[in-house]
């Protein structure tokens, strides 16, 4: 694709002032009111940045030298920080990124919503590195039966992979077998016709490799078993804290039923279910609910009816009295379709509660919610990935009583 050249040329250079943070993590600077991004800045700098790209409405540049500094600026802990595209934040210190990530989460509602909402402080995570208890390196097809890199994209690259022995915000127990799994791997590379990716997924009894193996994860008092690839929620530091606050919302004096539209391998259903009359789970995964219902049986609750199906179907199948009943949504990262939504508010439960790790997606999936009827009543972010641009944040919606 040729260079767009206007406003600026290829690898132009410029002094600006950066002013704000997107919610990719990139610093906004303008010039002559053109607006320019360049990550791995901090608002309040003053930086020197490098044109690599214009767009219609704005450019993107590469940071070449910080001129003055901001006093939040740390340095990162990971030597590739800037070269791998895991964190976008390292360089900044923690309670100013939770400051920025709470910023964003209001500015997006205001910018996608045209909706003023008032947004909790972010809940910390207990560890700042370290947290990660699931990591999937990648490798590219071998070479002449070379493997040359294993680990992660980088910035803004769809196929260059960086190498990355380690992984600072991986637990110990990952770092400690990466080594030898790497090791594995490029001894086996003349065998490799094509790329992949690898698996590491720390449980109780220590990390797993196979994605098809079963690991044990205690959330709370609850004990769940899941294949290793099967998605949970990979900070288990900050998570019981989450969950605890999803119960807690789900709950109310008159509310005596749980509906949970996605509920995969049971987290929130079975985690609730001793603060509810009956709970009924739906998940469009075979194998999830195989594991809820299994998970279920292990930690002995018995109000919980669990069944595989689209999220849609779960009106249809319950007999549980609207306005005595909550649903909890934890969508995959697209958030949840119009239709689903529009059911939903076709059965109009007293409540929603609804858990994203995607803000934009969950602000424009709210908007539906709220021109239905549903007002916001609480949202409360979860830094789950401290270090990076991500964010978990968990919506309370009411019906308002007429």
């Amino acid at each position: 694709m040729a260079f767009n050249d206007k406003p600026f040329a290829y690898h132009h250079e410029m002094e600006l002032e950066i002013t704000s943070l997107t919610n990719q993590g990139q610093g906004v600077g303008r010039l002559d009111n053109w607006v320019v991004m360049i990550p791995f800045t901090i608002p309040g700098e003053r930086v020197k940045a490098r044109i690599f790209r214009n767009h219609k409405n704005y450019s993107e540049a590469d940071l070449v030298e910080v001129l003055e500094a901001s006093p939040h600026r740390v340095s990162p802990k990971c030597p590739l920080f800037g070269e791998c595209g895991g964190c976008q934040y390292q360089h900044v210190e923690y309670g100013e990124q939770l400051q920025w990530k709470k910023r964003q989460v209001k500015e997006l509602f205001a910018h996608m919503a045209d909706l003023e909402v008032e947004v909790e402080e972010a809940v910390p995570s207990p560890r700042l590195y370290g947290y990660r208890s699931k990591i999937t390196p990648h490798y590219r097809k071998p070479r002449d039966g070379t493997i040359e890199s294993i680990g992660f994209l980088r910035p803004g690259r769809r196929n260059a992979v960086i190498d990355v022995p380690q992984c600072p915000l991986a637990t110990e127990a990952i770092n400690d077998k990466l080594p030898s799994l790497r090791e594995s791997l490029r001894a086996k590379a003349g065998e490799l016709k094509k790329g992949g990716t690898l698996l590491l997924r720390e449980g109780l009894d220590g990390v797993e490799t196979n994605p098809r193996k079963i690991i044990r994860e205690k959330v709370g008092d609850l004990l769940f078993h899941f294949p290793a690839g099967e998605f949970f929620q990979n900070n288990p530091y900050i998570l019981p804290q989450m969950v605890q606050h999803v119960v807690e919302q789900a709950g109310g004096q008159d509310i005596n039923y749980l509906l949970d539209a996605y509920c995969g391998s049971g987290l929130f259903a079975l985690s609730a279910a001793s603060k509810f009359q009956e709970v009924e789970g739906v998940e469009i995964s075979e194998a999830s609910i195989r594991w809820a219902r299994e998970n279920a049986k292990r930690n002995e609750i018995k109000n919980v009816r669990l069944t595989v199906g689209d999220a849609s179907e779960i009106f249809a199948q319950t007999a549980f009295l609207p306005e005595k009943t909550t649903v909890v949504i934890d969508p995959p990262r697209k958030g949840s379709t119009p239709e689903f939504l529009q059911q939903l508010l076709n059965f109009r439960p007293q409540r929603v509660v609804y858990v994203s790790c995607n803000p934009a997606t969950q602000i424009r999936d709210l908007k539906q919610l709220n021109e239905g009827g549903y007002k916001l009543s609480r949202l409360q972010p979860f830094d789950l990935f401290p270090q990076t641009k991500h964010l978990e944040c968990v919506a309370t919606l009411d019906l308002p009583s007429t």
